[in-house]
C-alpha cells in the first residue's frame, strides 16, 4: 500500500489564532504539478491503441479537468460508450508506462512549496481535489516528497467528478471545516465550477491549461499570474 493510501485528516492540524480551521484545496494537474506533456502523450497513446487518428492537443487541454470517461466523450462524442470506456484505461495503462521511465516529470510550479508553506504558517490546512486517480496523485506526491502536506485528497475514484461539487464537498466534510472557510485553487472552468455548485469562492491561476478569461466567466474571485500572489489573495478571503 502506498504511504498516505488513507486520508491523514484525522491527525493534529494547526488552526487559526481565532480557533477556525480554514481549509484552502488545490487541484493538481495545472494546478501544482505540469503534466501537460504526460497527459498529450498518454492521450495519443490511447488513440493509437484503437487505431484512432491523433486527437488535437489544443482539444485535449480543454478537457483536463474532467473524469477521463466524459473527457473522452466529449472528444469522441459519435462514438459509443464503451469506447470511451476502453480509451479511458488505455490512457491509464500508457501514464503508468511513462511514469516508469526515468525521463518522466511532472515539475511543480515554481512557486509551489514556498506559497504551501506560507499558507501552513498562517494557520490553514490543505487539500486536493483532482480528476487524476487517487493512485497517480500520491505516486506524484511523494515523488515531490509532499505526501504528508494533505489532510484531505479527493479524487473521482470515490465518487463523482469536477463539476459536479462531490469532491469538494467531501474535501469539506473530512478536513472538518465549513464551506465558508473554505477556498478552492484551480486552473480550469470545471475547478470554478465545481467550486460555485459547492457554494465556496474559488481563485483561478493563469499558469495551466484553460484561459483566463475563461476561469473569470466560470466564477473565479481573481486569477493569479504566479504562485508568489497565492498567499495574499487566500489571506484577503480568508480575512477575521
Amino acid at each position: 500500500m502506498l504511504k498516505n493510501e488513507i486520508s491523514s485528516a484525522s491527525a493534529p492540524v494547526p488552526v487559526a489564532p481565532n480557533g477556525r480551521l480554514r481549509l484552502v484545496v488545490f487541484d493538481f494537474d495545472g494546478t501544482l504539478v505540469d503534466s501537460l506533456e504526460a497527459i498529450v502523450l498518454a492521450m495519443m497513446e490511447s488513440w493509437r491503441q484503437h487505431d484512432l487518428s491523433p486527437p488535437d492537443p489544443i482539444a485535449i487541454r480543454r478537457v483536463i479537468g474532467l473524469s477521463l470517461v466524459e473527457a473522452m466523450a466529449i472528444l469522441l462524442p459519435e462514438e459509443r460508450p464503451s469506447l470511451h470506456h476502453s480509451l479511458a484505461e488505455h490512457y491509464k495503462t500508457a501514464f503508468q508506462g511513462l511514469r516508469a521511465r526515468p525521463d518522466h516529470d511532472e515539475p511543480l510550479y515554481p512557486g509551489a512549496i514556498e506559497a504551501l508553506d506560507a499558507l501552513e504558517a498562517k494557520g490553514f490546512v490543505l487539500g486536493i481535489a483532482t480528476s487524476k486517480s487517487r493512485r497517480g496523485t500520491l505516486k506524484t506526491l511523494q515523488m515531490h516528497g509532499l505526501e504528508d502536506r494533505f489532510v484531505t485528497i479527493q479524487t473521482p475514484d470515490q465518487g463523482l467528478g469536477k463539476p459536479h461539487p462531490d469532491m469538494l464537498l467531501r474535501a469539506v466534510a473530512e478536513a472538518g471545516v465549513e464551506p465558508v472557510d473554505t477556498v478552492m485553487i484551480g486552473d480550469t472552468v470545471f475547478d470554478m465550477e465545481m467550486a460555485r455548485n459547492a457554494a465556496i469562492t474559488a481563485i483561478g491561476v493563469g499558469w495551466g491549461y484553460h484561459d483566463i478569461a475563461d476561469l473569470h466567466t466560470a466564477g473565479a474571485s481573481s486569477v493569479l499570474s504566479g504562485f508568489d500572489e497565492l498567499p495574499s489573495a487566500v489571506f484577503e478571503i480568508m480575512e477575521d
